[in-house]
């Protein structure tokens, strides 16, 4: 069963986490990119509801995941800014950059970061397309297909013991030690800029899901992990569907931001965040994205691991490829429709647009092979 908690904080006003002039920066850079498509948006089925539809990640890029869309942009980013600071070029975009102008620059900058595995893709793809050194830190629990996938654009794969959040604080350490940049997926007090470029790539996915559907969606489920896409789409839905209710699906095993919401501020979940949804298994929520959550979701939902193989066989068993931490946002709508009492808390009913987004295809193939049959 999925655990429930409605937002009592939704709908107060905050501050302005993701402004709209660096949205627009970054929707013209990556939007240019080669091999930049819309992904796909599938009609399922579903009793109970008007309409489901599923915004399918699995071929971005051929990253596999939507997070191609912010670490790689982030990487440009600040190549660009530094180069600026260091006097080498004033505005050296993504397509400057990959031309490899200014490789005598960028080779001797180093990007790091923390991951369960796609954001370290998307930055350790960005490295190597924009011309940097990068190094990538992975707690104990990264499976090797998704370490090799890293290691294939070319960065160098660090182990560090214990989860996700000993990696972050691993990755800055290094950085400060050694004059690298973080491009980190989550913010925290005193580091906001590179998570907030991160978050703005994230943000086309949501424009392009919404500007799909036939009608505007009337609820959205949507992956939490440490909040950052989760936010990216909550600020999307107030420009293109501001009725629209978000709800954040997260593993039972690592729901740090339901239990914020709980609690009524940012709190931290410890342990071994041992969940089959590698992707969202998360302990600290970001600081940006719980200041957008915080007053904009309208719910939050933990979901078992032990749904997450029938949600990926049945998405299998309809072409769709959908990595086990895809399904977090369609096994709470389907939890919540079996649920009376969710049901009316959520206000699911037979007029209901429902858009659930499922954010990484086969990251792991052997691990989606085994659990897919396929």
């Amino acid at each position: 069963m999925h655990r429930l908690v409605l937002n009592a904080n939704h709908g107060t006003p905050g501050i302005i986490v993701l402004p709209e002039g660096g949205y627009r920066r970054a929707r013209a850079e990556i939007t240019a990119w080669p091999g930049y498509a819309p992904t796909s948006l599938h009609a399922l089925p579903a009793e109970g509801v008007a309409s489901l539809h599923y915004k399918d990640e699995s071929q971005r890029f051929g990253l596999r995941s939507f997070k191609a869309l912010g670490g790689a942009y982030a990487v440009a980013r600040l190549l660009g800014q530094e180069l600026a600071r260091r006097g080498t070029a004033n505005n050296a975009n993504g397509a400057a950059l990959e031309s490899g102008q200014y490789a005598h620059a960028t080779e001797q900058i180093t990007v790091t970061c923390a991951t369960d595995g796609n954001h370290g893709r998307s930055v350790a793809w960005g490295a190597q397309r924009f011309g940097a050194r990068c190094v990538i830190f992975v707690h104990e629990n990264v499976s090797q297909g998704r370490r090799d996938a890293i290691a294939g654009f070319g960065a160098e794969v660090r182990e560090v013991p214990g989860n996700y959040d000993d990696s972050v604080r691993a990755a800055q350490r290094a950085a400060d030690e050694n004059g690298w940049f973080v491009i980190s997926d989550t913010s925290y007090p005193g580091y906001t800029e590179p998570p907030r470029d991160v978050m703005q790539g994230y943000r086309l996915m949501a424009e392009e899901a919404l500007a799909q559907m036939p009608q505007p969606p009337t609820h959205v489920f949507v992956p939490g992990g440490v909040g950052g896409v989760a936010a990216a789409v909550s600020v999307q839905l107030r420009h293109q569907a501001p009725g629209a209710r978000l709800v954040v699906a997260e593993p039972e095993q690592a729901a740090c931001l339901l239990e914020s919401a709980a609690a009524g501020e940012m709190r931290a979940v410890t342990g071994a965040l041992d969940t089959i949804m590698a992707g969202l298994a998360c302990g600290e929520p970001s600081l940006l994205a719980w200041q957008e959550l915080e007053r904009a979701a309208f719910a939050f939902m933990a979901v078992p691991d032990s749904a997450v193989a029938p949600a990926m066989r049945a998405l299998h068993a309809r072409g769709i490829e959908a990595g086990e931490s895809a399904v977090a946002g369609l096994i709470a709508f389907e939890s919540a429709m079996t649920d009376v009492s969710a049901r009316a808390m959520l206000g699911l009913g037979a007029d209901s647009r429902v858009l659930v987004f499922g954010t990484e295809g086969a990251t792991d193939p052997a691990l989606y092979a085994e659990l897919t049959g396929g």
